[in-house]
């Protein structure tokens, strides 16, 4: 008789629910890095033009010069602040499906755990079986000799 675990069932509805936890999880840590990556462009893009900017002070350059740069460091500091924004808002989603995500974790590990106590209990059973099967098939054999 094969071992059968009556939450069989269950327990595979908490692997899927874990896993799809799991996945929402990991597109939420894609998303902040995204927009950290995005963040190091804007950054390098704030100091080029910066580094222009100062430069164009310190030679003759006409005024429309100085005042693009300048616009484009405020550009990109307004971007770079909608950024901040958004990664302020998917830290907060992340910290909500990490706990979604560890509750679902326990969920399905407290079946797993059940599963493997009951494996357990019904490998014993099984070898103190056969092990009583082997006593009895001994004890036959002596008994007609």
């Amino acid at each position: 008789m094969a071992f059968r675990f009556p939450l069989a069932a269950v327990l595979l509805i908490r692997q899927h629910a874990e896993e799809r936890e799991e996945r929402a999880l990991k597109k939420i840590q894609l998303a902040i890095s995204r927009v950290r990556r995005e963040m190091e462009v804007i950054d390098a893009e704030i100091a080029t033009a910066q580094q222009a900017r100062e430069q164009a002070l310190q030679q003759p350059t006409p005024a429309f010069e100085i005042h693009e740069s300048q616009r484009q460091i405020e550009g990109a500091t307004e971007r770079k602040h909608l950024l901040l924004e958004q990664l302020e808002e998917l830290t907060r989603e992340l910290l909500q499906q990490l706990k979604i995500y560890q509750a679902a974790h326990r969920d399905r590990e407290a079946l797993t755990d059940m599963l493997e106590k009951q494996r357990e209990v019904y490998d014993r059973e099984q070898a103190r079986a056969t092990q009583k099967q082997l006593d009895d098939l001994f004890m036959a054999r002596r008994h007609r000799s």
